[in-house]
């Protein structure tokens, strides 16, 4: 899931396979697919879009294999491709705005999508995409809020919300800039 939000697409959803030989390459029991909204999170598309249908698939699965009337679509695996784990994704403030907001909303609640403040790592979570763009470089704090802090980006700004540093728990991102010191004119990345 983490990887249909960070490309951008439009749906994600998840398929009960046969077991066989390969990962993921089995005859199809059932899919379903979900509508991945503009500003959804993987936890709001987990957790809020898959989770529940997730479990009714399986039950459902399980009566059909018990009835012996579950099919066996075979899979044309010219058409997809297996995507690994996301562990990480870094944030390259360089990109067009969408693509770093992306980034982020695909990595959060986890793993966070990382960055750097004075050569520190940062994960970064909540974020809005804000169409607020200045003459500053991509990777500059523009602007501290009540919220967090405003990050440019290439055609626009983030606005960090939640943050977790190195060793420590998540927390509101105007709560980390006022205890890192950070300020208009530092840069992240």
């Amino acid at each position: 899931m983490n990887w249909a939000i960070i490309n951008g697409e439009a749906t994600t959803g998840f398929s009960v396979f046969w077991p066989d030989e390969g990962l993921d390459t089995g005859p199809i029991l059932m899919q379903k697919e979900v509508t991945i909204e503009p500003d959804d999170t993987l936890g709001t598309v987990y957790f809020g879009k898959l989770f529940t249908p997730g479990v009714e698939a399986l039950v459902e699965s399980v009566r059909l294999v018990k009835e012996g009337t579950a099919p066996k679509i075979p899979q044309d695996l010219t058409q997809g491709e297996y995507e690994p784990v996301c562990k990480s994704m870094k944030i390259d403030w360089m990109y067009p705005v969408g693509i770093v907001y992306n980034v982020i909303r695909g990595c959060n609640p986890s793993p966070g999508a990382t960055t750097t403040h004075a050569g520190q790592p940062l994960r970064v979570f909540d974020c809005e995409r804000r169409a607020k763009s200045g003459p500053e470089a991509p990777g500059t704090v523009t602007e501290l809020t009540a919220d967090g802090f405003l990050v440019a980006a290439s055609g626009g700004s983030i606005l960090v919300k939640r943050v977790q540093s190195a060793g420590a728990a998540k927390m509101g991102a105007a709560d980390f800039a006022a205890a890192a010191g950070i300020k208009a004119g530092d840069r992240l990345g």
